[in-house]
């Protein structure tokens, strides 16, 4: 079975497809379609000093317009949205070869800490391959519930969330991959008693390079993980 192609890779990576040399700095701003059969994958280069996984293709494309692996190295991954098998191996291998950190920008509501959570520790429909899928380390670099007051993203980009994501919200303060982490639990905990979440987008209010000027070089800076 061959997965179909969905996520793409852009920045500073070079590795052998089928025998193809790839070199993931000039694939423009869509990026390189991450091979549907992660076998064929070989010699992984980089100068990366880590990866960075977005949730969503329009902060990715961003991201690859800015060329921010160019002030920041690294290895920029997304699966536009629910993660598809094809890039959670491609993910696993990257993490595996190169030994850097994998940091993850997704949306401040409970469905960006659930996508977290199948490249971390797998979906609950395919537990019984999950192992070979998962990249249990991931950190959490935003947008993070704390990072709305901190960066004083504007009220008309908070959005109130709705009875299903707090209940969402609360069911995933009960999962393990959150428990185990307590400072998952504190700002998972933030965002549901506050009852609002927010997109990647929202950084964009201040300006459409907010999120490669401002955002993530200070959270980079100041190791604003988790």
């Amino acid at each position: 079975v061959v997965a179909s192609e969905k996520g793409v890779v852009v920045g500073r990576l070079r590795f052998e497809e089928d025998g193809d040399a790839i070199d993931c700095t000039k694939m423009g701003v869509g990026g390189k379609a991450i091979p549907p059969n992660v076998d064929k994958v070989s010699k992984m280069e980089s100068d990366a000093l880590f990866i960075l996984l977005v949730e969503k293709d329009a902060a990715f494309m961003r991201l690859a317009e800015d060329r921010f692996y160019n002030k920041y190295p690294c290895v920029i991954v997304t699966a536009k949205g629910q993660p598809d098998v094809a890039t959670r191996l491609f993910l696993r291998k990257l993490r595996r070869d190169l030994c850097i950190p994998v940091l993850a920008l997704v949306d401040s509501d409970p469905y960006g800490l659930k996508i977290l959570s199948v490249y971390s520790s797998g979906s609950k429909n395919m537990s019984y391959d999950s192992f070979n899928l998962t990249t249990p380390d991931i950190k959490w670099l935003g947008v993070l519930p704390s990072d709305l007051d901190a960066f004083n993203i504007p009220e008309q980009c908070r959005l109130k969330m709705t009875d299903a994501d707090i209940k969402t919200g609360q069911d995933l303060l009960k999962e393990d991959f959150v428990q185990a982490r307590p400072e998952w639990v504190k700002e998972l905990q933030l965002m549901v008693k506050r009852k609002v979440k927010a997109e990647i987008q929202a950084l964009s209010s201040f300006g459409f390079q907010y999120l490669t000027e401002v955002y993530l070089p200070r959270k980079l800076k100041e190791g604003g993980w988790i």
